[in-house]
């Protein structure tokens, strides 16, 4: 009998059943592809990683390696997922890292770490930018049966990637924003010609004075109470469109309305006509530890 080790987190919160979990098997090795997406079915939660050690000079230059999987599948990036292993990481190192390095699918990926109120606070780094397609209004509002009149007119939806894409659509309340209904079975059509498999809801009207958006991410298996990669696309869609300014820390919050509120910073630094430096943080707590056996 094989035993594995886990770790369960709450991601993007500092209170403890709130935010994103995340399961964390910290020494995958001799786990297959299979395995893998077994256990994190079994999990069943949005995410679950697999931290693989490798020899130290790997580890320096690379990254400690990772992968991560939903339910269903494999992904490249997730931000939450990096977040969360990062701090185990640092954890499992006795908590003196500054910075921990992970190599994902989708490359190398620093998280830093510093004291922010008197809390560990974790911001990683995520890829530069990738600005895809602005998509129609009406098309999306006939696919997903959305009044058009909920659509923020002042502000495009528009596909953006740090890692992985999603499209940022801005809302004009939060009253629009809470009665979302649909599901991607709706979407199919819509979706498959465009340049995303993912929706990332936003209005600028937030339940926090302090926040500078309120978002939702409805996935295929459920919503998602907060979503760190879609997070970094709206840093650098906020701050190509002028919601925020250039390197200015802003919050986003998400996951209020399946009463797991999660706090989101976010930042990104416009370089004349790019947006560069996009980066995410947040505070991590741990809830449980326990093993599996095959």
């Amino acid at each position: 009998m094989r035993r594995y080790q886990f770790v369960h987190l709450d991601v993007f919160t500092h209170l403890p059943f709130t935010g994103n979990q995340l399961a964390v098997f910290t020494d995958a090795r001799g786990l297959s592809d299979e395995e893998m997406q077994m256990l994190a079915r079994e999990m069943n939660l949005s995410e679950t990683t697999y931290i693989l050690p490798t020899d130290q000079p790997t580890e320096a230059e690379r990254g400690v390696r990772v992968r991560i999987f939903t339910i269903d599948e494999e992904l490249p990036f997730a931000g939450h997922p990096t977040l969360g292993t990062a701090w185990a990481v640092r954890e499992m190192r006795g908590g003196l890292n500054d910075q921990i390095k992970l190599c994902l699918n989708v490359g190398t990926i620093p998280v830093h770490f510093s004291t922010v109120e008197d809390r560990l606070f974790g911001e990683m780094r995520q890829r530069d930018p990738e600005f895809g397609r602005i998509h129609d209004r009406e098309a999306l509002a006939r696919a997903a049966g959305i009044p058009l009149e909920d659509f923020d007119p002042e502000l495009p939806i528009q596909t953006v990637s740090t890692g992985l894409a999603y499209g940022i659509v801005p809302l004009r309340s939060l009253e629009a924003i809470r009665r979302l209904r649909f599901s991607y079975v709706q979407l199919h059509d819509f979706l498959a010609h465009a340049d995303t498999k993912f929706l990332y809801f936003v209005t600028r009207e937030t339940v926090d004075p302090a926040a500078r958006l309120h978002a939702r991410m409805i996935f295929y298996s459920g919503e998602d109470p907060a979503t760190g990669s879609a997070a970094g696309d709206a840093a650098a869609w906020m701050v190509k469109y002028g919601v925020a300014k250039s390197d200015e820390r802003v919050l986003i919050e998400q996951g209020i309305e399946m009463r797991r509120p999660s706090r989101i910073f976010v930042r990104a630094t416009r370089d004349d006509d790019r947006v560069v430096n996009v980066r995410v943080g947040g505070n991590v707590v741990e809830v449980m530890r326990g093993e599996v056996f095959l």
